[in-house]
């Protein structure tokens, strides 16, 4: 998927907050806002080359998302709004071979106590929810998720494994924000819960998936499967 607005590249210098960091802009020191919770600080570095996204909006208090990062030669986007979007593209252009079959796509549906990301369908009646997960942490070629607790990530696996067992299909699907990487694991140094439940979904049917990206300064689309390291 195209970035349909404009991006500018600035040098990052620091994150007072989850929401907010400071850049250099054609020399000038501007406040940003930071479309990702998770801590990124393996390559929020100060001194990092980023992206700035221009966000056009009179109720807005800055004028510009930070949503890639260079690491490197390797481009990392971090717009935690992204996964989904390019993965409902990847679903309509039926580029994940084990969802073909699925051509009634649809965003944010309710099972049980949790809200996925998607509900899939056809006309046979068949049904599949689908979680994702946009991952951006990565050490020499190895990438994993969370780079912070989450509970709710571990809610939602668990939901899964109920979706499952009550005859619908299930998966989640980490979305690889980065080209050029090895394989995927739960980072179980950061939160061990996810991990366990994400070997336990594994266990009862829960399809796992892991997608890496092409990205651009004004581009990301899934490109290919990544081996998975449970």
């Amino acid at each position: 998927m195209l970035i349909g607005k404009r991006v500018f590249i600035a040098e990052f210098t620091r994150r007072p907050n989850r929401f907010e960091a400071y850049v250099k802009l054609n020399g000038e020191e501007l406040i940003v806002h930071v479309p990702n919770t998770g801590r990124c600080k393996e390559i929020l570095i100060s001194g990092s080359t980023v992206l700035l996204r221009e966000e056009i909006n009179p109720s807005r208090k800055t004028l510009y998302d930070l949503i890639a990062v260079y690491k490197n030669n390797k481009l990392i986007n971090i717009d935690s709004q992204i996964p989904n979007k390019v993965v409902d593209e990847a679903l309509k252009y039926k580029k994940i071979k084990s969802l073909v079959k699925y051509n009634i796509v649809q965003r944010e549906k309710i099972f049980g106590n949790s809200r996925f990301d998607f509900k899939l369908s056809n006309e046979l009646g068949e049904e599949y929810y689908l979680e994702v997960k946009g991952v951006t942490f990565e050490v020499n070629g190895k990438t994993m998720f969370p780079d912070a607790p989450t509970k709710r990530g571990k809610k939602h696996l668990l939901e899964l494994i109920e979706s499952k067992r009550k005859g619908f299909g299930a998966g989640v699907l980490f979305l690889i924000q980065m080209s050029n990487v090895n394989s995927f694991s739960p980072y179980d140094d950061m939160d061990k819960d996810f991990g366990e439940a994400l070997r336990l979904a594994y266990n009862n049917g829960v399809d796992i998936f892991a997608y890496e990206c092409i990205v651009g300064e004004n581009l990301i689309t899934l490109s290919k499967s990544v081996e998975i390291i449970l």
